[in-house]
């Protein structure tokens, strides 16, 4: 097959060259795009007397067809026309002639491509929005229905303070909540328009690149020829963005994998979202939160693959920038799955109330609370925890917890205990006492839920915005 750009050469491509140097098997997932950028350029040439209103309606029309069918499975991509763009291309000039062979004018591979991915980009950051708003309302959920059940707080996973299974969800909500901001961030970075900018110095046509940034919507034209074509920051801070919202997801992940264990058991999941073992015919196993939490790993090797590939680069256009999209396309296919069965596996989990309850009534996370009990009665602090180290290692050796000491073993290490200091270690009190904005009290759930119902719906705002950018 003949090539759109053989015109120079006197043989044929080594078929391992073809095969080697082609793309189409992953980014024909651009045909969407790269037809909607085609019918904008050609109408661009229309309005500009550049092409005649009579190719440009043979172009749209062809370029339409094509586009139904590419979507009823009816088109048949070639490895020898390289990429998505020349097998339309290709496909439209067979079909409609000349005209099709226009189309390409001021046009090049390197800025057709550029916005392909810019528009993709945008498509993609819209659609994850609206996923990960759907996530951040499941979280939401389930924390509204535990605003008041106990559980122990870890730090170096051994048991720290009693808080609230609505006040850890919560820390996911917020985490969630900055990376939704990043992701407005790439929406932003990807919302410019680097269509006519050539192959890397423009072109001697007199184009209209605002035009074709109206007719697309974007909001912003690329001021500089040679950066509209090589520039990949905005993959790079998707990447970032998937990246830290996967370490996020990863640490959610680790955590249900820890809570639904025998030795937690604070949680069940679905048996929709478990699997058996092949061999031991006991085991309910938490297989997509490891899968969540193995795929981070990968979406972080695709965000350093992409550095690597940009950081020797000189301008503008090189073919290592090919390597832009895989790790691109696999990286949204991850984001997308996790965060959608993420909301389901969330809300139908089981929480079992009782366990943490349990939990938190069994350990010496009601140290702390004990410390500040002296405090309020005047001891320094520093002397405060020293006195509690003391009744902590008595009540081990003795085997109790601190609820299950007398008031007489107490007076062994100060005087300023009192008959009051069982309801300071009552975890319900250790809770509610912490009353510090961002606390895990009953109160300051209520107020943080009101906030997170504001910030859900300042991002549902958000999300109609994006839609009118696309």
């Amino acid at each position: 097959m003949a090539k759109l750009w053989g015109g120079r050469f006197s043989k044929n491509t080594n078929e391992l060259v073809d095969a080697f140097n082609a793309s189409i098997n992953y980014d024909k997932r651009l045909y969407r795009e790269d037809i909607r950028g085609s019918i904008a350029h050609a109408t661009m040439l229309a309005k500009q007397g550049i092409i005649s209103v009579e190719d440009k309606d043979k172009i749209v029309q062809g370029l339409k067809d094509i586009l139904a069918d590419i979507e009823a499975g009816k088109f048949d991509f070639s490895v020898e026309l390289e990429d998505i763009h020349m097998n339309i291309e290709a496909r439209l000039t067979e079909r409609i002639g000349d005209a099709g062979a226009r189309l390409h004018t001021a046009r090049s591979r390197n800025d057709q491509v550029a916005l392909d991915m810019h528009m993709y980009v945008k498509r993609e950051v819209a659609e994850i929005a609206e996923l990960l708003i759907r996530f951040e309302e499941a979280l939401l959920t389930v924390a509204k229905k535990h605003d008041k059940t106990l559980m122990p707080g870890y730090t170096h996973l051994q048991r720290a303070q009693p808080i609230t299974f609505a006040h850890h969800l919560l820390a996911y909500f917020n985490m969630l909540r900055r990376d939704f901001d990043r992701l407005l961030g790439v929406f932003d970075r990807a919302d410019i328009m680097p269509l006519g900018a050539g192959a890397i110095a423009g072109t001697t046509f007199p184009i209209d690149r605002f035009f074709v940034a109206e007719q697309l919507h974007f909001s912003k034209v690329y001021p500089n020829s040679m950066d509209a074509v090589s520039d990949r920051d905005y993959i790079l801070e998707f990447l970032s963005f998937a990246s830290i919202l996967m370490m996020h997801m990863s640490r959610l992940s680790e955590e249900l994998c820890l809570w639904s264990s025998t030795e937690f058991g604070f949680i069940e999941l679905d048996d929709a979202f478990a699997t058996g073992s092949s061999m031991m015919p006991q085991k309910k196993n938490p297989d997509i939160s490891e899968l969540v939490r193995g795929k981070t790993g990968r979406v972080y090797g695709e965000m350093i693959a992409m550095m690597t590939t940009l950081k020797g680069l000189p301008l503008t256009y090189n073919k290592d920038l090919q390597e832009d999209k895989e790790g691109l396309f696999d990286a949204i296919d991850t984001v997308k799955f996790t965060l959608q069965v993420y909301r389901d596996m969330i809300l139908t989990m089981q929480v079992k109330t009782d366990r943490m309850k349990w939990a938190v009534s069994h350990d010496f996370s009601n140290a702390t609370d004990l410390a500040d009990y002296l405090v309020r009665k005047g001891l320094p602090f520093r002397k405060a925890h020293a006195v509690v180290g003391k009744c902590v290692a008595y009540a081990i050796k003795e085997n109790k917890f601190l609820l299950d000491m007398t008031l007489a073993e107490y007076k062994q290490f100060s005087d300023l205990f009192e008959p009051d200091l069982m309801q300071a270690l009552d975890p319900e009190h250790c809770v509610n006492a912490r009353v510090s904005y961002g606390g895990p009290s009953y109160v300051e759930n209520d107020k943080q839920f009101v906030v997170c119902d504001k910030v859900l719906a300042d991002q549902e705002t958000a999300c109609k915005a994006l839609e009118t950018k696309l």
